[in-house]
């Protein structure tokens, strides 16, 4: 059997064993999603793990959570009716749960308390609420709320269509903070570096809205996309800085970037230099980034070298999507051998099976009990819609006339 299709019932299968996982936990309160999980014991967090513990509710994951509940519900209604049916039902609560804490004061927070308050940092101090600034939480909750309300209440679709809107108009007005463990003020904000990460996460919902037949909300993704190529992309190195002038590249955001703008341009025509500028940044963020087991968390620019050589997982899942949609668009052997090589490594050193999670960092040595964001595990996130999009490619190729070899 060609790659491709392997590929696609391997990721189907996974998708599915992890819905399915999810699904056998409790919710927490009102409807939350319980990851809490220690991936390399394999316990479940309790209250002696502090912030790990079912004690605190990360706003992050919940949004993540929701988008990932909502998107594959749309998918295994077809493929897998009952698993369809099954997500429905936890999305809903959820859905209503996220929505409910929004209503508070118009944003979403990294962590909660058990009395839900907003904390942070290892003291639990209380987070400042300001309405003016914006956070990575509030571009998570509402992307789930968008994908959660055009499938169950498409009614009420205006309200979350229109906080993504002001998300947007935070990061371009400069009042978007993305370190939530610091105070959200003025002062966190002017010590900010001018990182490229904000506007690539928010370029990920640019393909689901445009799915979803919310077009008219997608004025900015081609600004966002010129912004961080005109201000961030080396063509000398092939990598994005983090930040104009500096020497560190995040290569899994780079490769992210790459995938959120090539789901953002499925069915539209790309100009022949974005798409070159695009594959050079997969190509050179992938095999500069990969150091064994996975892909470093940072590099430099100058030398190539790894900055922080410990590997997350979820830029390996991220690789595949990008490599998937490039694959697509050109049929270039690197760009598969991309996608091949992140599958493998993926699976060969990160997915347990049994049960459906992954480690979250890998070191040269094998697993270490690092926590890349937050200690809850993916929801089927950035994981599960990594491999949703390759599947999506994987289908296609079936009636495209794409050049790839066997």
């Amino acid at each position: 059997m060609d790659f491709l299709q392997r590929a696609a019932t391997l990721y189907s299968a996974m998708n599915a064993h992890t819905a399915y996982w999810m699904l056998a936990r409790p919710a927490i309160g009102p409807g939350f999603i319980d990851t809490k999980m220690n991936p390399i014991t394999l316990a479940d967090y309790g209250d002696a793990d502090g912030l790990r513990g079912p004690a605190f509710t990360y706003g992050w994951i919940q949004g993540r959570g929701l988008e990932a509940l909502a998107t594959h519900a749309a998918w295994f209604e077809t493929e897998l009716p009952p698993l369809g049916a099954k997500l429905d039902a936890a999305a809903r609560p959820l859905m209503a749960a996220l929505d409910d804490l929004r209503q508070a004061d118009g944003h979403i927070y990294f962590c909660y308390d058990a009395d839900m308050v907003p904390v942070r940092g290892a003291d639990l101090q209380q987070q400042q609420r300001p309405a003016d600034i914006f956070t990575y939480s509030d571009a998570f909750a509402a992307k789930g709320l968008i994908a959660a309300k055009s499938r169950y209440a498409p009614a009420d679709i205006g309200d979350a269509l229109a906080a993504f809107d002001r998300v947007i108009a935070a990061i371009e007005e400069g009042r978007f903070q993305m370190d939530e463990k610091r105070p959200l003020s003025l002062e966190s904000l002017a010590d900010q570096a001018d990182d490229f990460g904000p506007r690539m996460i928010l370029l990920g919902a640019a393909g689901m809205l445009g799915r979803l037949g919310h077009g008219t909300h997608l004025s900015y993704a081609d600004r966002f996309i010129g912004h961080v190529l005109s201000r961030h992309f080396d063509p000398v190195a092939g990598l994005l800085r983090n930040v104009p002038g500096e020497d560190a590249c995040n290569v899994g955001h780079g490769i992210e970037f790459v995938g959120f703008a090539l789901d953002y341009l499925i069915g539209k025509d790309i100009a022949p230099d974005l798409l070159k500028t695009l594959e050079t940044i997969l190509l050179s963020s992938f095999e500069k980034g990969f150091v064994g087991s996975g892909l470093a968390l940072s590099i430099s620019l100058t030398t190539g070298q790894a900055i922080n050589p410990l590997c997350p997982w979820w830029s390996l899942p991220e690789a595949i999507r990008a490599a998937a949609l490039l694959y697509e668009r050109t049929g270039n052997a690197r760009t598969r051998a991309v996608w091949e090589k992140a599958h493998d490594a993926f699976i060969a050193h990160y997915w347990r099976g049994t049960p459906p999670i992954a480690y979250q960092t890998m070191d040269v040595d094998g697993p270490v009990d690092f926590v890349p964001a937050t200690p809850d595990l993916d929801p089927n996130y950035h994981t599960g819609l990594s491999l949703l999009a390759a599947i999506g490619v994987a289908g296609r190729a079936g009636t495209s006339t794409f050049a790839h070899a066997g």
